[in-house]
Formats: structure tokens, sequence, C-alpha cells
């Protein structure tokens, strides 16, 4: 369909009705397709501010407000010049086709401990809300226990409103809105959730998390369920044990699908299809995996989920 790119990492229109298609690649451009052709100036250009894109570093991630056509505002995950994730605000410039550098607000910074599992996810939520992924700041094993731990941010997704005009509110509803842990945390227990997407029908949550020696897993979150659940890692790989006992009484939240390093290494989340020209995948998740390019679908029917590669 289109080449020329470097490192694509994600690809997403903005929702105004312009049939523009946004791709970001890792070194940190933002590339415009019109018209099924790939523009040579980027949208956006943050390679001075992005950080290495070797590993899993770099520019990772982008969302359009919901309300993009009037305030022109949208938001992007990268890693700094020190290795750190930021999430920031930018604003169109009087060009439709041209993001304003210089119009950059830094929401949220995370110290990153290793180059790895940056997650680097965004994307708004059917309340309006902006949700963020979290790696668990990255070598093997989460050897910070970042996961389990709700004092940082790490190894979790985010949930923030950006509604105000500087920074961002916490959601009262958020499970650590009144204490107990980092207010902005949603959900927790992730090793690195390398895409996660709501179905636009329904509401659901699906987070793809990368697994660490065995095991990819899928993980959900009906829509209307309220946060603080628990994935597991580093209790649990997918279905599985990994490291330590979990304290009695601490629910873990196991995924509906998993694979085994058999048929993949890194799985990459994808969305649930809501289109028109294929009516027979209608409501099926399709995600991939990274090493062998395997692509499954994946239905929940009666309370049953079915997988076919």
């Amino acid at each position: 369909w289109l080449g020329g790119l470097n490192k694509p990492v994600d690809l997403l229109a903005a929702g105004d009705g312009s049939g523009r298609v946004f791709i970001l690649e890792q070194a940190g451009l933002v590339r415009l397709v019109l018209d099924g052709q790939l523009q040579a100036q980027p949208f956006l250009d943050l390679r001075a501010r992005v950080g290495s894109e070797g590993n899993e570093q770099g520019l990772l991630g982008m969302a359009f407000a919901p309300d993009f056509s009037t305030s022109q505002a949208f938001y992007v995950d990268y890693t700094d010049k020190a290795g750190d994730t930021v999430v920031s605000r930018f604003h169109v410039s009087a060009d439709p086709n041209l993001a304003d550098p210089a119009s950059e607000q830094i929401l949220v910074q995370v110290v990153q401990p290793y180059a790895n599992h940056n997650g680097g996810g965004l994307s708004f939520g059917p309340d309006g809300y902006l949700y963020i992924s979290l790696g668990d700041g990255g070598s093997a094993g989460d050897p910070q226990g970042n996961a389990q731990s709700t004092a940082t941010l790490l190894g979790k997704i985010l949930r923030i409103d950006v509604s105000p005009a500087q920074g961002y509110a916490i959601p009262a509803d958020n499970p650590f809105a009144s204490g107990g842990g980092r207010q902005e945390i949603w959900l927790y227990g992730l090793r690195n959730p390398w895409r996660f997407s709501f179905d636009r029908l329904t509401g659901d949550l699906y987070i793809a998390d990368v697994g660490q020696n065995q095991w990819e897993e899928i993980d959900f979150l009906p829509g209307g369920s309220p946060g603080g659940v628990n994935y597991g890692w580093n209790y649990r790989e997918g279905f599985h044990p990994y490291a330590g006992q979990p304290p009695a009484g601490l629910a873990l939240s196991d995924p509906v699908f998993e694979y085994d390093h058999g048929q993949g290494c890194s799985v990459t989340g994808g969305f649930v299809y809501r289109g028109q020209a294929l009516p027979e995948w209608q409501g099926i998740y399709q995600f991939g995996d990274y090493c062998r390019g395997n692509v499954w679908g994946l239905l929940r029917q009666g309370g049953a989920w079915q997988a076919r590669l």
C-alpha cells in the first residue's frame, strides 16, 4: 500500500473527516498520507527531542483528542534523550497539515531504569479520558517489582483527564484517586503492554502484553468495568506461575488468550473490527506476533473465547 517509511510503529486517523492518515516513525517523525500519497514534509518532527530509536525506545504512541476538529490538540508518547518516557500535548499550526512543535506541553514524565519495556501506547477511551501504557521498566523478570507496586507508574495503564488547559486532572473513580497508590493508575500487573485498544462499539478494552520467556497474552477489561484490575505479572506469565507466590487474597485476572514461543515471541495488539467492508469479521479482535508475522482473530461467543490463526 505504501513504501518509503523507516521503522513505522503506529498508524492512525484524526477522526475529523479529512481522510488523512498519520504514521509514526520510531526515530521521531509523524508522517502524513494524503489521498494515498506519503508527503515529503512530516506532520511533526521530534527527532531533536527523541532519544535512541534502538531497542524499544523512540516515538512510540499518539492519540488525537476526541474534539480534535475544534481543539486541534493531540498527544504523543516518546522516549527523551535521557531515556525516560514523556507524554505531551501538541497543537496544529495555522497549516492543518503541520503541527506546531513549539506548542509542546509536557504532561507526564516517567524515569525509565532500563532501555526496554517502555510501553508507549496512547488512546482515548469512550469516557473521554486519556489512557497511557507503561511497561515494567525493563531488564528481565521485573527485577524492581514495578508491575505489582502501586507506588510507581511502571507496569501500568494510566487514566487521566486532559481537559484542563494546563496539566491534567485525576478522574474521581480512578482506583487510587483517594490513596493507596499513584492516582493516575487504572490497571496494573503488566509487563510491557505493546498496543491496547477499545472496541468502539462496546467499550471493551483489549491489552496485548508481551511475555518474558514462554508466553504471550491478551488481557481484557469489559466496557464499563471499574479499574484496579491486576493482570498478574510478575507472579504469572500468561496463565502460568512465573516468580514468587502472590499474597493470600490478592485477586489476579487471567488473560483471555495466550500463545507459547513455539508460535512467536512478541505480541503486538490490534483492534476489534467494526468496519463495513468485511461483515464476517464483525466483532473480531485482530492481533499479531512480531517475530513470526502470525495474525490471529479472537472472538468471544457465549462467554467463551475462540481464536483462529
